[in-house]
């Protein structure tokens, strides 16, 4: 999976599934653009992402999670739980705002 942690006023972490970066999803009117200049980072297995995201709560980011990996790293990284998925065509994805 990726992930990419963006600085501004507030820390945005992006996470995504490799293989959905550059891909659209639409469903109704819901839709998904999983865009390389937002989701593409840094390639890390699933221990590295899950204490890359717990380090990157205690710092009260935000996340942008899409894909089933990068969002069960997320649910083991405590970030989010299961009842706060969604999914586009069959491709789940939560966000975390603070």
């Amino acid at each position: 999976m990726q992930i990419k942690i963006h600085s501004s006023y507030r820390t945005v972490v992006s996470v995504s599934d490799s293989d959905l970066i550059g891909k659209k999803f639409e469903e109704g009117i819901k839709q998904i653009d999983i865009r390389e200049n937002f989701y593409k980072g840094t390639e890390m297995s699933e221990e590295e992402a899950v204490k890359v995201m717990q380090f990157q709560l205690k710092e009260d980011a935000t996340f942008n999670i899409v894909g089933e990996n990068s969002v069960n790293a997320a649910i083991k990284a405590g970030i989010i739980t299961s009842d706060a998925v969604g999914s586009i065509k069959e491709i789940p994805y939560a966000l975390k705002l603070l």
